[in-house]
């Protein structure tokens, strides 16, 4: 069963809660219970394929509303890729999380939600709009995910991302596929896109003429599969003890999946926000206060996020106690240069090529490392978002050399692009919803 954010009255089911996206009090959905992981259970899971620690994770945590054999499936099929953790320098590992068909972590959370509305959703009569705001890679992971050629797709996909603030590549990832899903080039910033996003998925009226969901974090089935990987990491055989982790932090989606796992009985030394300049968690974390800002532009730009939507979740999670979050979460922002510094060093010194994101949870890392508030000796972990090269130009600056392209990324790349300018209304919006 799930629970709004805003009430821990009248839970609902997991499919309706999955099938919503958002509670219809404007909250957001959380398990009304999380299962405790005994060491037992962690040491169990030690040394299982990563599909299948997902599948028991889930089977815990959805319970008896998805048979447990079904579950098994769709995370066989939806994770189909390696999760390598690397080493890159005594003790300092990164989790590869862009081994998926578009090269981002996004494509754990995309490719099982998927899969998971196919189930809840099955053949009904009605066409299912799933709805996504974009800053970059999540609207390619959900385009993929979700790609369906039929002559009558259960579900369609409308992308919403902001005119000129995406990379190059990330646009075409999003813009080449057509079918099921269509691409709104928003005149506005992500914010904009995530508020007409939420606009929508609050219109009543709206959701008689045409079913609507959400495939952002706003779900809880994109967020879920984001605790499966740090358990996963946990339990890998090259750390010897709890690891510090930093978190490339926007929506905090990712983070809120990290605190989730802690609250599983995942043990870490730390969790570490790392933000770019659009520094809104870490200064709350300092303050106490959350003040949500307009967003700035930046070379990390899928973490450009002023009002991160998962901040009602970790509030939830942790009571509004702000003591309790520190006692879990440090954060951390990071400058444009730092963050081209840091890619530049990390590839002298190593040869590791990271891409602005991950360099952004790099750094952060090492600077509140040396703050020599944490256990030395303990291994630290950098979650690796994506791959260097959806980010050719920046790197090729930071470290004089163009990453090379994997294939996935070439075949965007060559494909003709497709989209809809659409303009910062929702009345516009609406529009085009309603008569899709």
């Amino acid at each position: 069963m799930l629970h709004s954010t805003a009430s821990l009255d009248a839970p609902v089911s997991w499919r309706e809660g999955v099938l919503r996206g958002l509670a219809p009090d404007g909250g957001l959905y959380l398990p009304v219970r999380l299962p405790a992981l005994t060491p037992e259970d962690l040491s169990r899971l030690a040394g299982l394929p990563f599909s299948q620690i997902a599948a028991v994770l889930a089977t815990r945590l959805i319970g008896a509303e998805v048979p447990p054999g079904i579950l098994a499936e769709i995370c066989h099929d939806a994770f189909c890729f390696p999760v390598p953790l690397r080493e890159i320098g005594k003790g300092r590992f990164v989790l590869e999380l862009f081994h998926g068909p578009t090269c981002a972590f996004k494509d754990f959370g995309a490719r099982f939600m998927a899969r998971l509305f196919r189930h809840f959703w099955g053949a009904q009569d009605q066409q299912l709009t799933v709805l996504v705001a974009t800053s970059g890679d999540t609207g390619s992971a959900v385009a993929h995910a979700f790609l369906d050629s039929s002559s009558r797709p259960p579900i369609r996909v409308a992308i919403l991302f902001p005119r000129g603030k995406v990379s190059p590549l990330q646009e075409r990832q999003m813009t080449t596929l057509g079918a099921n899903v269509t691409a709104f080039e928003v005149d506005g910033s992500f914010d904009d896109c995530q508020r007409l996003v939420k606009q929508a998925l609050s219109d009543r009226k709206l959701h008689e003429a045409a079913p609507l969901t959400s495939a952002n974090s706003i779900n809880i089935a994109r967020l879920l599969p984001q605790m499966f990987y740090y358990v996963h990491m946990a339990l890998s055989a090259g750390l010897a003890q709890p690891p510090i982790v930093s978190v490339p932090s926007g929506n905090l989606g990712n983070l809120t999946g990290g605190v989730l796992a802690h609250l599983l009985g995942v043990p870490f030394c730390r969790l570490i926000a790392a933000s770019n300049s659009n520094s809104v968690f870490p200064e709350y974390l300092t303050s106490g206060a959350f003040v949500p800002k307009p967003s700035q532009e930046t070379i990390s730009n899928a973490m450009d996020v002023g009002n991160p939507s998962n901040f009602l979740r970790l509030a939830a999670l942790f009571g509004s106690d702000l003591s309790r979050i520190r006692s879990v979460v440090e954060g951390d922002s990071v400058s444009e240069g730092e963050t081209l510094e840091t890619m530049r060093r990390v590839y002298q010194e190593s040869g590791y090529v990271l891409d602005p994101h991950t360099a952004v949870g790099a750094c952060a890392l090492e600077r509140v490392i040396s703050r020599g508030s944490l256990p030395r000796g303990a291994p630290s972990v950098v979650l690796g978002t994506a791959h260097p090269a959806k980010f050719s130009p920046v790197v090729q600056r930071a470290i004089g050399i163009a990453p090379e392209l994997p294939p996935e990324l070439a075949h965007a790349l060559a494909a003709p692009p497709c989209k809809e300018p659409l303009p910062n209304s929702y009345a516009a919006l609406r529009s085009r919803l309603a008569v899709g």
